[in-house]
């Protein structure tokens, strides 16, 4: 038995229940069929809990604002933060309209291809497949030199080879195992984002034996708004533009939620529930940490400025909590939050390599990548994509060498611009989505998740980040560096080559609205059986059930 599917993937309500051994044939852009046995697709077992916690980053967050901080102050860094959360608000719902409607497993790189052009599609995989070569091995790095807190006598490569097996058992597991292993660690995140933000307040308000009273302390005499690179009012400009961009770093990665929607269980309505779940994550994890932290820490002091020079290498010496805690004078706390912090980077390492393996099998089902790259296994994992994107962490064997770390963290720069055009083509993917519902008479009313302040809040976030991806590099010409100029702005050519390169070879053509595919793959769902079952489930359950319950699921 075959089923086709024309362009887009078709993901039919009985898909899951399908026949042994059929098929599923798959027709590219230049009319070549890709057929692929029900036997090598990816499996449907992410649960909702599982989707929502899986987008928790935190490392920027906790180790990167220290920088930010130092650079910016606590003013510049608290608007970036609300800036960018907004703008990180508007990718996940212009994602969520979208993949709710069309639930495909070629992630956002597929709406690309429907709703703008074929081209544009591919552009948009190779970039994103490129942010995730080369963050992979970095979070493995950052973790091999976590580790060093408490024992630097091992050579890193030790430890970095622990940390790729880690990652490597995980994801031979299958998305069932890898879905729950993410979901207790990101629980893990969420608990430590949680106590520092506790233990913020208390040094803030003064609960620290001996210590006065802070408030808004380190706000007043012109240390909210620092100076970068020059002096005056452009000087403060350039440091809220620096804070900008390594804000736009702690959010990116909130998007693999397009990614993984190919491995949920019920689209429809798993994605809404975990866009309105990270929505408010962004704004009490987020946003609240980087108010208390310009509270309890001076953007001035010696003890952050050696922090933000350390950067992730320095472990939990290099978060600005542990600046605030040494202050304090409370000794403990850093050699916990020092664990903490291998949990959040063991964690990324292991969502980013799924990712990579999950973008190239996209790639290859779309027919822009070998068809090699398809085969999964009976778990449902695309090995050969897993071998060769796993490849890949072998960079992070240049931990051994300084000279060599130092090229890799030159590749790691390039990782905010890539992931920033990876916005900008969710954002024009839905641009065009919304033009081509109102070319075609489709009211808004019908999809199965519609998000609020439309088309207004696409726009203003679209606005936004191709902003900060314009002026990302302004540091490189105070003075010129030419190596800091490639590596902010390379992702830029990557992306142009990738659509121009695409459009010469396959001579695709640009969507019409008018003829906009907005019917094929648009998966009926029979929610009402699954919640209904849902609900006595939950009205059986004791009391203690029902608060684990909710713990799981918030």
């Amino acid at each position: 038995m075959s089923v086709v599917h024309n362009n887009e993937e078709y993901l039919p309500s009985s898909y899951d229940k399908g026949e042994k051994g059929e098929q599923h044939v798959y027709q590219t852009e230049s009319g070549e069929e890709n057929v692929i046995p029900r036997e090598e697709e990816t499996h449907r077992a992410l649960s909702p809990r599982q989707l929502s916690m899986i987008a928790i980053g935190g490392t920027g967050l906790v180790i990167g604002s220290g920088t930010s901080l130092a650079r910016s102050g606590p003013g510049s860094l608290f608007i970036s933060y609300v800036v960018m959360g907004l703008t990180c608000c508007g990718v996940m719902m212009a994602l969520g309209e979208m993949s709710t409607k069309f639930p495909s497993r070629k992630g956002f790189a597929g709406h690309a291809t429907r709703c703008v052009d074929p081209a544009y599609g591919f552009a948009t995989a190779l970039v994103y497949l490129c942010k995730y070569l080369i963050i992979s091995p970095n979070q493995i790095v950052a973790g091999a030199l976590v580790i060093r807190f408490w024992n630097d006598s091992i050579n890193g490569a030790v430890w970095v080879t622990i940390l790729i097996a880690f990652v490597i058992a995980i994801n031979c597991l299958g998305i069932k195992w890898f879905g729950e292993l993410e979901f207790w660690l990101s629980f893990i995140k969420v608990l430590t984002l949680t106590g520092l933000i506790l233990l913020a307040l208390i040094i803030d308000l003064g609960g620290v034996p001996g210590q006065e009273r802070l408030g808004f302390r380190y706000w007043k005499d012109g240390k909210a708004f620092l100076p970068y690179k020059t002096t005056g009012n452009v000087g403060k400009f350039c440091g809220f533009v620096n804070a900008l961009v390594l804000a736009l770093f702690a959010y990116m990665g909130t998007e693999l939620i397009g990614v993984t929607v190919g491995e949920a269980k019920n689209p429809r309505k798993t994605v809404p529930a975990a866009i309105k779940k990270t929505f408010f994550r962004i704004i009490f994890f987020y946003m609240l940490c980087i108010l208390l932290v310009g509270m309890i820490v001076d953007s001035k002091s010696s003890l952050l400025a050696q922090a933000a020079k350390k950067g992730t290498a320095g472990g939990a010496s290099a978060s600005p909590f542990v600046v605030a805690i040494q202050s304090a004078g409370i000794k403990v706390l850093p050699a916990i939050i020092n664990a903490c912090l291998l949990i959040f980077t063991i964690s990324a390492a292991n969502s980013d390599q799924y990712i990579a393996s999950r973008t190239l099998y996209g790639m290859a089902k779309d027919g822009n990548a070998p068809r090699i790259f398809t085969k999964c296994n009976s778990r449902g994992v695309p090995w050969v994509a897993f071998i060769f994107t796993g490849c890949f962490m072998g960079l992070a064997y240049l931990v051994a060498s300084d000279d060599a770390l130092k090229i890799f963290n030159y590749l790691v720069n390039t990782v905010t611009i890539f992931g920033g055009l990876t916005w900008v083509s969710i954002l024009a993917s839905h641009v065009a989505f919304m033009r081509g519902m109102k070319a075609q008479g489709i009211p808004r009313d019908t999809l199965p998740y519609k998000s609020p302040l439309q088309p207004y809040l696409t726009y203003g976030a679209l606005f936004m980040t191709c902003l900060v991806c314009f002026f990302k590099g302004f540091d490189s010409f105070m003075p010129w560096d030419y190596k800091t100029f490639i590596t902010n702005y390379i992702g830029i050519p990557v992306y142009v080559i990738g659509y121009c390169g695409y459009k010469l070879i396959r001579r695709s053509k640009a969507v019409k609205m008018h003829e906009m595919d907005l019917s094929t793959g648009a998966r009926e769902f029979d929610d009402i059986d699954e919640d209904e079952e849902e609900e006595m489930r939950y009205k059986s359950m004791t009391f203690k059930q029902k608060v684990i319950y909710k713990l799981k699921n918030w």
